[in-house]
């Protein structure tokens, strides 16, 4: 059987710089900024992994971003540590919650947010203090 290892996780955006600089105020991104084909390109790191951002003009044909929840992809969860503590600094820097902190059972604590576009975001603790 193939062996299958995450590579990027690709983000559309009528504002990449704004998506970027989001990304990394709210959850500390790294942001790269390259050139290709002559044109800008925003890439991210977060968490290990790969994030691409791409521009998204007018009449491109491209989809407006759905309301959650919906069929498909449905959010991208990143670990944390101390997640009740690093929800009070995003609330403090504005984010947005759609689900606040909670135990769905044990070991687990979640919340998620809504990041550019729509994108949910969830944030996670897997911790047996969680009862």
């Amino acid at each position: 059987m193939a062996t299958y290892i995450w590579d990027h996780i690709h983000l559309r955006s009528p504002d990449p710089e704004a998506t970027a600089l989001w990304l990394e105020r709210m959850l500390g991104a790294q942001v790269i900024r390259s050139m290709q084909q002559g044109k800008p390109r925003i890439d991210l790191k977060l968490g290990g992994a790969n994030i691409f951002i791409a521009p998204v003009a007018p009449g491109d044909g491209v989809n407006a971003a759905p309301v959650t929840p919906y069929q498909g992809l449905d959010h991208f969860g990143l670990s944390v540590k101390d997640i009740d503590a690093v929800a009070a600094e995003l609330k403090k820097k504005g984010a947005e919650f759609t689900k606040d902190v909670h135990t769905p059972r044990p070991g687990i604590r979640i919340c998620f947010i809504r990041g550019p576009q729509g994108v949910s975001i969830e944030l996670l603790e897997r911790d047996s203090k969680y009862a």
